[in-house]
């Protein structure tokens, strides 16, 4: 597995940053940093046999770092921990006692505050090509970060095989009772990263979503996507829906199945289809509307719409809402979720 060992970054003196290099049988290339654990590259061949990076990102870790990028931030291609999407009011209850968490969205908590797993430097753990490309990061997030309880050990390991399936997959122990709800956070561009997503087609096995209230927070309550812009449950343009509301940044609750497939995505433009697989019960689908006005990978200037996410994770605020799925984990425990991203062609 080819790494490349970087200068350490400001942001990380005395730490190591590596970019590791997953490839398989096909020529598909996925490039990862455990800075932040990012996937900075995910390359793979269309029907004609050019080669098409899927996500957004940059040429070098230390860019992540950008003051512009930073001012506006996005979380391109990052862990997201220890708590994904909102936490209302950036306040939870455990056991009868209260914490304040660190609040970077107004009131609330976002992606797990002001520095959370995303800017944090991982640790090693292992690498090899058998019985496929592999890496394993860890991250020890101690008590008190951001305000959570209980130092938290988390591992996450990437693989790529050679039916063009990337995976990263989260296991996570802890000393005291704490909240997790972990995801990963790619910004998705079917054609290479140019131009915008609104030709781009989404399916999302959802009849639901999330009511969202102040400051997109979820409020408890599902609502049909039945008649609304919000039913993708056959594919819809992206643009299409865009015409009618401001833009994508909604939960979409996925219905009962016996697939583990929640979401798909294509572009008729490069060829490509994305099928998303998932453990988790929500996928939640932004449209980019806040990407910064940045120079990315090759020279491509991004900026809003220029990729989506479908973040795989359980209910936003679940913390604080009790009919929601349990977001506390307990010593002895073990938490757990897996996603996978699978290239095929149209």
């Amino acid at each position: 597995m080819p790494v490349q060992q970087l200068h350490c970054l400001p942001h990380s003196p005395g730490e190591d940053i590596y970019l590791f290099t997953l490839s398989n049988s096909k020529g598909t290339e996925v490039l990862i940093t455990n800075f932040g654990a990012i996937i900075t590259s995910f390359k793979v061949k269309n029907n004609t046999g050019t080669v098409n990076d899927l996500v957004l990102g940059f040429d070098q870790p230390r860019d992540y770092l950008n003051p512009a990028y930073l001012q506006q931030y996005p979380w391109f291609g990052c862990a997201v921990g220890r708590y994904a999407n909102r936490i209302k009011n950036g306040e939870i209850v455990i056991d009868e006692k209260n914490y304040t968490l660190s609040k970077n969205r107004g009131s609330d908590q976002l992606h797990g505050g002001t520095e959370g797993f995303d800017k944090k430097v991982w640790q090693v753990v292992s690498q090899g090509d058998s019985p496929c490309p592999f890496l394993e990061l860890r991250y020890l997030s101690p008590d008190g970060e951001e305000g959570f309880p209980g130092n938290l050990e988390t591992l996450i390991r990437f693989e790529l095989t050679d039916e063009d399936e990337l995976s990263y997959a989260y296991k996570a122990t802890c000393d005291q009772p704490t909240a997790i709800n972990l995801t990963h956070h790619s910004y998705f561009n079917l054609n290479n990263g140019t131009r915008t997503i609104e030709e781009h087609e989404i399916k999302i096995y959802a009849s639901h979503i999330l009511e969202q209230g102040e400051n997109l927070v979820a409020t408890g309550k599902e609502l049909p996507v039945a008649g609304t812009p919000f039913d993708f449950r056959a594919f819809r343009g992206i643009g299409e829906g865009l015409t009618l509301i401001d833009e994508y940044d909604k939960s979409f609750v996925i219905d009962k199945k016996d697939s583990l497939l929640v979401a798909e995505a294509r572009s008729v433009q490069s060829g490509i289809n994305l099928q998303v697989y998932s453990t988790e019960p929500v996928v939640h689908f932004y449209s980019g509307k806040w990407i910064p006005v940045v120079t990315g990978k090759n020279g491509n200037l991004y900026g809003p719409l220029s990729g989506f996410c479908l973040e795989t994770h359980k209910h936003p605020n679940a913390v604080n809402i009790p009919h929601f799925p349990n977001t506390i984990l307990r010593p002895g425990e073990t938490y757990y979720q897996k996603t996978s991203y699978k290239v095929t062609h149209i």
